[in-house]
């Protein structure tokens, strides 16, 4: 498949992928806005129709799980986006935070040439082996350590950004977690991924330290 070929306008395709130019942000940001809104249409029909008799709570987990920031980067790796982005930059083409915001702005693009059918027609056969391989509701790593906190001590986790690393465009964040004297750091190139990372590793130490 080449990508470009699904387009009638090459030149919305084109606004897509430019995405800076001397570490200045590029005119892709109003397309990642739009295409937030077209791949979570598109996703919460998919989950309607595949999981019919499911809760709308665990419509709503695998909903999060399949557009977050890593599934969206892995989708951009998968339709070879990396090597399409126009940019001087060149290890923003690694950086998770940036595909996952063209692979929206892509999907904005194809939603405003050629219509919302094309964009399930494209989006379904590529999404759904991520449906498949969860057949039971995932559960994210802040809402399993939160049942834990609660369930343990009746407390949340505290999250808080220690450090922020890297220009501004690219950043990479460093969040801690608290749950009473238990503690764990995380990092990401977005505060959420920071948080899921850091509740992932204090699940891992306090699952460990259970055993």
């Amino acid at each position: 498949m080449v990508l470009a070929d699904l387009f009638h306008d090459k030149s919305l395709f084109e606004k897509a992928l430019r995405l800076a130019h001397d570490g200045r942000a590029a005119d892709y940001e109003r397309l990642e806005f739009l295409g937030d809104r077209v791949i979570g249409l598109v996703v919460s029909e998919l989950l309607y129709t595949t999981f019919p008799k499911e809760r709308e709570g665990d419509l709503a987990k695998r909903f999060v799980m399949l557009t977050r920031e890593e599934t969206l980067a892995d989708i951009a790796q998968i339709i070879g986006l990396p090597e399409l982005l126009k940019t001087n930059e060149n290890r923003l083409r690694h950086n998770s935070s940036v595909l996952s915001d063209v692979c929206e702005a892509v999907m904005a693009a194809l939603y405003l040439d050629r219509g919302l059918e094309a964009v399930k027609a494209f989006m379904e056969p590529i999404w759904t082996p991520f449906i498949q391989a969860n057949r039971q509701a995932p559960q994210d790593a802040k809402s399993t350590l939160q049942e834990w906190a609660q369930k343990k001590y009746k407390a949340l986790p505290a999250y808080h950004v220690v450090d922020q690393q890297g220009p501004d465009h690219s950043p990479v964040f460093v969040v801690s977690v608290m749950v009473k004297e238990h503690e764990a750091m995380g990092r990401g190139t977005s505060k959420k991924a920071a948080e899921q990372q850091a509740a992932q590793n204090l699940l891992e130490v306090v699952q460990h330290g259970h055993k």
